[in-house]
């Protein structure tokens, strides 16, 4: 078949098309579900969930977002060189170096152990400047913090009397926000409740802080001082099912485009291993997008596409750099023509969640793993 490629073609072989107005929108809904004058913390770590980081912390501030939180010291630097304003939590663990990029980018940053304190407190004193420290309660997560509620309070007291730290927050991780069985989740928030009260006793002005995106939506009593919501802020559902049940819009798009349309014979196979073969005489789009951009390899012959406002079954091993899709014994479908592979068009709609669900995995995961080479262009 012959055909001009189209505006899509035009573009180039694949881009993350992401509306920024959805996830300042998200961020206003999440703002309106806060009790008690919680604050909101936008989690904009992991280039913003693959989202891209800064579009997505301007839009959250235009969302009323309070806080920008990210993980690694580059992610800070990288919000501080455009938003000399906005206020920074590095969550993540630091090496010296890393924390001293941290510190330079007037970032607030977590503590854990004595150790890691007095590093802080050093580096603050060489730079003449007071850094605000959070110290984590490790409350069920068996990550990052201490389990001793007796350390935590030795860890602020001594943020509080040193001349060159703050004592900002107190904060833990839910385990199980996103689960159905509420027990631990309450086992969870009921330690860092009792250990918070504590804390806010002696010292008022500290800030406390463990409610994650699903844990915001699901509990009220989590909402404490701030919350910290990432994916949901990019429109995905943090139980991992239909974002549009917790009001909130997906923000991004994965496109892409027909780059060949051929005829197939019953028999002929697509792709490595041939592990599809057109059952009948059929047609097969091939689309330049694969594994190396984030079309993970596990939805071989095990996903579906939308091309002509339609869904197609992606057919064969995805490869690096392509797929193939059944476009059916008869299509109209053109060289040139778009593709949307997470998205809509039309009627038709594929969420990161169904990709999620095939690959036995979380919508997190799925924007996360979309490549560099996928451009990030406003919807």
């Amino acid at each position: 078949m012959s055909g001009q490629p189209g505006a899509e073609h035009a573009r180039g072989r694949a881009a993350a098309a992401i509306d920024h107005g959805a996830i300042e929108r998200n961020c206003v809904r999440l703002r309106e579900a806060l009790t008690g004058g919680a604050e909101l913390c936008a989690v904009i770590k992991a280039d913003g969930y693959g989202h891209g980081a800064l579009g997505s912390a301007r839009a959250a501030l235009r969302g009323g977002a309070d806080m920008l939180a990210v993980a690694a010291a580059t992610e800070a630097a990288e919000l501080r060189a455009a938003l000399p304003e906005a206020c920074l939590l590095t969550m993540g663990a630091l090496t010296p170096d890393e924390l001293g990029i941290a510190l330079d980018s007037g970032s607030e940053v977590g503590v854990w152990r004595e150790g890691f304190l007095r590093l802080v407190e050093e580096l603050a004193a060489a730079r003449r400047r007071p850094v605000p420290v959070h110290v984590k309660h490790d409350s069920g997560m068996g990550r990052l913090g201490t389990t001793d509620p007796y350390e935590v309070m030795a860890l602020v007291r001594a943020a509080v009397a040193s001349p060159h730290l703050e004592a900002a927050g107190l904060w833990t991780h839910f385990a199980t926000a996103d689960e159905p069985d509420p027990e631990y989740l309450g086992v969870q928030l009921d330690r860092f409740s009792r250990l918070a009260e504590t804390v806010k006793a002696e010292f008022p002005g500290i800030k406390a802080h463990a409610a994650n995106s699903a844990a915001t939506l699901r509990e009220p009593r989590a909402h404490f001082d701030m919350v910290r919501c990432g994916v949901a802020i990019y429109g995905l559902d943090p139980f991992g099912e239909d974002a549009a049940a917790q009001g909130l819009e997906p923000a991004l798009e994965l496109r892409s485009y027909v780059a060949d349309v051929k005829r197939f014979g019953a028999g002929e196979s697509a792709g490595y291993g041939r592990t599809w073969r057109a059952p009948g005489d059929t047609f097969v789009g091939v689309l330049p997008i694969g594994y190396g951009d984030g079309v993970r390899r596990g939805l071989s012959n095990n996903a579906e596409v939308l091309v002509g406002g339609r869904r197609r079954p992606l057919v064969g091993t995805v490869s690096m750099d392509n797929v193939t899709v059944d476009l059916g014994p008869r299509t109209d479908v053109r060289p040139g023509d778009p593709a949307v592979l997470i998205g809509a068009q039309g009627d038709a709609r594929v969420t990161a969640e169904e990709w999620a669900g095939r690959l036995g995995t979380i919508n997190y995961e799925v924007t996360c793993g979309i490549s560099p080479r996928v451009r990030r262009v406003p919807a």
